[in-house]
């Protein structure tokens, strides 16, 4: 083998490794975005039922309210 085809087949070596590695890189970067969506989805989704909850507690707390303002007027009577 000449100096020539071993050059050529170092050079083919080492972009054939650059390629797999940028591949790589591609790749974990759009795992890093997946990831981040779903986080974000399911942070999300923690508001939503945080604030449901919320809802229901007031909601409850409202009732308890209105059961002691009865109470106390039919005491009153």
């Amino acid at each position: 083998m000449g100096d020539g085809a071993q050059v050529r087949t170092l050079a083919f070596v080492a972009l054939a490794a650059l390629a797999m590695l940028s591949g790589c890189g591609v790749d974990t970067a759009t795992t890093a975005a997946t990831s981040a969506s779903i986080k974000k989805q399911e942070i999300d989704q923690g508001k939503k039922t945080m604030e449901a909850a919320q809802q229901k507690i007031d909601q409850a707390a409202q009732q308890v309210q209105q059961r002691a303002e009865q109470a106390g007027a039919a005491a009153d009577k």
